[in-house]
Parts: C-alpha cells; sequence; structure tokens
C-alpha cells in the first residue's frame, strides 16, 4: 500500500489553507473504515489518506517544522498502513468506566486471537500484532493490527471471544473501500 513520503507533506502554511478540504474528505474515508463488532470493538482501518492526515494534523498541532521530527512522525504513522495485500488497523477497546475497564483489559488476555475477517470465501483471516502490547497481566486498550488478506475480498469482521462473540457484516462501500486500500500500491 502507498506510504506516506516526506514530498506529499505541505508546509503547516499551505495545510492550514488546504486543512478544510481535506478533513472533509479524510472524515469521510475514516467513517467508511470505522468497523464496530459488539458493544466495546471498534476498528478503524488506515490508509494513505488516513495517515497522511494524522501526520499534517501532528506537525500542525505539535507545530513541527524541523525534517528530522517529520521523518519520525512519517516513519511512526506509516505502520498503521498495511503492505500490498494487507489491511493495516487500529483496534480501539472502548470501556467508559474505569473499573470496569480494567477488569476487562485483565480478563481479556487472549482478545487479539480472538478476532478475524471473514473472507467472502468463507474462510476467517487472524491478525498479526505487536505482542508488546500485552502485558502480563492486561491488555492495552488500543492495538494496532494486521490482516494479510492477499486476494480474499473482506465480508465481515469478528471476534469469537466469548465475552464478545460478534460478527459485523461489512457494507458493500466497505467491502469496496477495504478492497481498494488492499490492492493500494
Amino acid at each position: 500500500m502507498r506510504k506516506v513520503e516526506l514530498s506529499s507533506i505541505l508546509a503547516i502554511g499551505d495545510y492550514d489553507k488546504a486543512r478544510p478540504a481535506l478533513r472533509e474528505r479524510v472524515l469521510k474515508a475514516k467513517e467508511i473504515r470505522r468497523i464496530h463488532v459488539g458493544e466495546h470493538l471498534t476498528f478503524l482501518f488506515e490508509n494513505f489518506e488516513t495517515v497522511h492526515y494524522q501526520v499534517q494534523e501532528m506537525i500542525r498541532t505539535e507545530r513541527i517544522v524541523e525534517e528530522a521530527q517529520i521523518r519520525h512522525e512519517i516513519d511512526t504513522y506509516n505502520e498503521l498502513i498495511g503492505e500490498q495485500g494487507e489491511l493495516g488497523c487500529t483496534l480501539l477497546i472502548e470501556i467508559d468506566d474505569p473499573e470496569k475497564r480494567g477488569t476487562y483489559l485483565s480478563k481479556w488476555m487472549n482478545l487479539l486471537s480472538t478476532i478475524f475477517i471473514r473472507a467472502s470465501d468463507g474462510s476467517a483471516v487472524s491478525p498479526t500484532y505487536d505482542a508488546r502490547q500485552v502485558g502480563d497481566s492486561r491488555i492495552s486498550s488500543v492495538h494496532y493490527l494486521r490482516f494479510q488478506m492477499g486476494d480474499k475480498i473482506p465480508a465481515a469482521l469478528g471476534c469469537n471471544h466469548p465475552d464478545v462473540d460478534r460478527e459485523t457484516v461489512l457494507s458493500p462501500q466497505q467491502i469496496a473501500a477495504l478492497c481498494q486500500d488492499i490492492l493500494a500500491r
């Protein structure tokens, strides 16, 4: 998948001028790539457009102008984008109550191994993830996942953990957007 490069980054002043139109376009791209599974799991699938926006926003917010710092932001956020044939996403475990969240994050140590994308051929594709986000006694509430799809077409996103056990069927628009991301170069 296409990665963000230094040459694609706008100077802060130029970005400020282009920001309203870019923001509107990116929010639409994010909306279609935001998929809920059950009550507490939200998956945000990333692509060039969404990550480019995140980098630009970080540069704008932090007023970053040094090339080395900009490159650091690019490298950091590019990790969210899958390679060709992959889907990269951020998983947010959303539980508002701090006590309940702590309980579930401890109880759900094996949650990541129960997540899958159901392909149109019926097969399930499990994600890879950063094991550093799983501690000795609890998992993080944010995870970065990659699904190696190859030429498979995503049809649903699910989790078969006993506390979640849900599968969300993707809309035709979501399938089209994710297929576009899988094929992007």
